[in-house]
């Protein structure tokens, strides 16, 4: 049976193409700097960000944790939004690498506004914790792949450089958000003193996210780097995937935004299921059950059943991601087996009794 992976763009998988220029590639030993590979992507991503310098790690998570680490100090608060990814997926990475504790802020489908930040930030009392950091998220993964506007990342920035605060980026899916937009990665990078990019989601290499900054962030950020156990020897096999995806998998990303909008125009309309389709800007569709009444675990193992597979957000919120090994045709299948599923279930036809 074929299976069609809607789970993540992260199970994306490399390409022959890729694999060849992986094998192919000249390695040394990036503990020592000396891998070719690993320093030209490094080049590269500072350069496509407007940054002076970049480090290669092997996670996002790492990328974002080595950002806190770099602009805190044991005891600090740092800003982020609710549904963010460093607060909700991270392990409690920032508590437990830089013993800071995150303050959350809700937003509008993921973003914030620059009032809404400052009000957040704790007066200078001998009591409150300092407030050094705010991470925003672009694309946002919870809120269904949102975009923040480029203007309004202006402004939180323009704010927190007033107080003397620095902005991180989490950038894992700016790639989606630049080719949506027209806006490059480097406009986006303006507003902010870190940012973290990965390569392993809709990019489609096997592994690897990028953290860039100023010259002495990022020298700072290697040792972290090693001690955080990230510090990698000939790297150069996984770097080279990460360059040929940045070569030749940015703009096919509109072909899996346009998967998105096919998959929320087949599945609107049925009964007890919404998608905000205000929300459906890159690749990412969010299917929102609660008024249904089946159970999240019944409607995801009827559709590996059927070959599909989904991933439960909440008990209530279904998330779809579309991604280079799903083609168009597949998208159309997957939204009919789907479709069928919520239809074929009689008790929800009118949404919970």
């Amino acid at each position: 049976m074929e299976i069609i992976d809607l789970r993540s763009d992260t199970v994306t998988r490399p390409s022959l193409e890729m694999r060849e220029a992986m094998a192919a590639a000249e390695v040394g030993d990036d503990v020592y700097g000396e891998d070719p590979t690993v320093n030209k992507l490094q080049e590269r991503v500072a350069g496509i960000l407007g940054k002076e310098a970049a480090l290669f790690v092997p996670s996002g998570v790492m990328a974002n944790q080595i950002a806190i680490k770099l602009q805190t100090q044991p005891g600090d608060e740092v800003i982020v939004e609710t549904d963010s990814h460093i607060f909700n997926y991270e392990t409690a990475g920032a508590a437990f690498l830089s013993n800071v504790q995150l303050h959350t802020v809700k937003g509008n489908r993921g973003i914030l506004q620059a009032d809404s930040i400052a009000h957040a930030i704790r007066s200078s009392v001998y009591y409150n914790p300092k407030t050094p950091l705010v991470c925003l998220e672009n694309t946002h993964n919870k809120a269904g792949g949102t975009i923040y506007p480029i203007e309004v990342m202006k402004s939180i920035y323009t704010m927190a450089r007033k107080r003397n605060i620095a902005l991180h980026l989490d950038g894992a899916r700016l790639w989606n958000a630049a080719v949506a937009t027209g806006i490059t990665p480097k406009e986006y990078a303006k507003y902010c003193n870190t940012i973290s990019v990965c390569f392993s989601k809709g990019l489609g290499a096997p592994i690897g996210s990028a953290l860039a900054g100023t010259r002495e962030n990022i020298e700072k950020a290697r040792t972290y780097r090693k001690m955080f156990g990230g510090g990698m020897r000939q790297a150069g096999i996984i770097a080279a995937g990460a360059l040929f995806a940045l070569e030749h998998n940015i703009e096919r990303l509109k072909d899996d935004h346009l998967k998105a909008k096919i998959w929320a125009d087949q599945l609107k309309g049925i009964p007890g299921m919404h998608i905000d389709e205000s929300t459906v800007q890159t690749n990412i569709v969010v299917m929102d059950i609660s008024e249904r009444s089946e159970n999240m675990g019944d409607i995801l193992a009827k559709a590996k059943a059927k070959g599909v597979l989904l991933s439960e957000m909440t008990s209530s919120l279904l998330r779809v991601v579309f991604h280079l090994n799903v083609s168009l045709d597949q998208v159309q299948q997957a939204a009919g087996i789907v479709k069928s599923i919520f239809k074929n279930d009689k008790r929800s036809m009118y949404g919970k009794q």
